[in-house]
């Protein structure tokens, strides 16, 4: 079984920046891959971005440019610092991982963008 605890959402102004974190329970390396992704109301969930154990990332083409994914495998603990942010940017955060056959969630973070 993995945990995931994300945290660092808040109300940002247009144009700034935040800084999210998603802690596991286990070792990252332990895990093959680490995704954020987003929902904002009335719509699906998306995909932002991912880290392999290996260290390697991705990104959508909407966040490509704004959003980095990094970690910290000492403090098990994914980052996604995300600047230039915008309105539609609103959403409830939340990272993944798959150990086996059995997917987890965070609870999930709030960003809201607005002026």
């Amino acid at each position: 079984q993995v945990q995931l605890v994300e945290s660092g959402g808040g109300l940002v102004l247009p144009g700034g920046s935040l800084s999210l974190s998603c802690t596991t329970s286990r070792s990252i390396f332990s895990l093959n891959y680490i995704g954020w992704y987003r929902q904002a109301p009335g719509k699906q969930r998306e995909f932002i971005a991912g880290v392999t154990s290996g260290g390697s990332t991705n990104y959508a083409d909407s966040v490509k440019g704004r959003f980095t994914i990094s970690r910290d495998v000492a403090k098990n603990t994914v980052y996604l610092q995300m600047n230039s942010l915008k309105v539609e940017d609103t959403a409830v955060y939340t990272c993944n991982t798959v150990r086996g056959t059995s997917n987890y969630w965070g609870q999930g973070t709030q960003v809201t963008v607005s002026s």
